[in-house]
């Protein structure tokens, strides 16, 4: 039976809306999927890490591993934000995915911390070993380490891109009016990646609040466009394969 497995993003679960949105929307079409909170997210067990963008990665493919050991294919895998550059990242490490979606992903991992953490995040992480980040009601939100800083200021999207198989045909999802990650960020996935589709939509901020029905229906034709181009090869496996 083919699948796709779905990935949420930073400080999100298997529940957010565009995940349960895109499962509802494919298992309509009889594409069965799997979502999964990522360690220290939702009801998974561990702590909170703010980088760990390569062990989601390989949190991925112990999931992966798992379903291929129940006769299921893989048909495509899809993330969110930072779900987007975890199955990038494992598109450039794995290479037995044929489809992977990128939904919003961060192409410049340095960006974006200053609007979180603020200018001087660098220096007060030194000092300190870590930065809390309160909620509007003051209490901690989550703690970002020194270590976990360093993971993510070391995860080069750019180099990881270069290493995605051109068979790997990659798509990329983007709301022109994201207010998290911008937009330039999803023009350059589509100038580094090989075989690489772009989907600008328009208006739409980073959570789709306004526009999931258009996301679904690109996500959906691009899922089922491949998934048929596999079909149509002779011998070959529909959608993904198991190592």
């Amino acid at each position: 039976m083919e699948m796709v497995i779905l990935c949420h993003g930073f400080r999100s679960t298997k529940e957010n809306e565009t995940m349960v949105n895109l499962a509802v929307a494919l298992e309509n079409e009889g594409i069965s999927t799997f979502r999964f909170d990522f360690a220290g997210n939702g009801e998974s067990e561990g702590s909170f890490q703010y980088g760990n963008y390569s062990r989601e990665a390989d949190d991925l493919h112990a999931v992966i591993q798992h379903f291929c050991g129940t006769n299921r294919v893989i048909s495509a895998i899809l993330g969110h934000s930072k779900g987007g550059n975890v199955v990038l990242l494992y598109a450039s490490k794995y290479h037995d995915i044929q489809t992977v979606i990128n939904v919003s992903g961060r192409y410049d991992l340095k960006g974006g911390i200053e609007d979180r953490l603020g200018k001087d995040f660098l220096q007060r992480i030194k000092k300190d070993g870590f930065i809390d980040v309160m909620n509007k009601t003051g209490k901690v939100y989550y703690r970002v380490t020194e270590e976990s800083m360093l993971d993510r200021l070391s995860t080069d999207m750019h180099k990881a891109c270069l290493m995605i198989e051109k068979e790997c045909r990659v798509l990329t999802v983007h709301g022109s009016a994201d207010e998290v990650i911008p937009v330039e960020d999803a023009l350059e996935f589509a100038k580094i990646i090989p075989n690489h589709k772009l989907h600008i939509i328009e208006g739409a901020n980073h959570g789709y609040t306004a526009h999931q029905a258009e996301l679904t229906s690109v996500v959906l034709d691009f899922i089922k466009a491949c998934m048929q181009q596999d079909k149509d090869t002779a011998g070959q496996v529909p959608g993904g394969s198991c190592p």
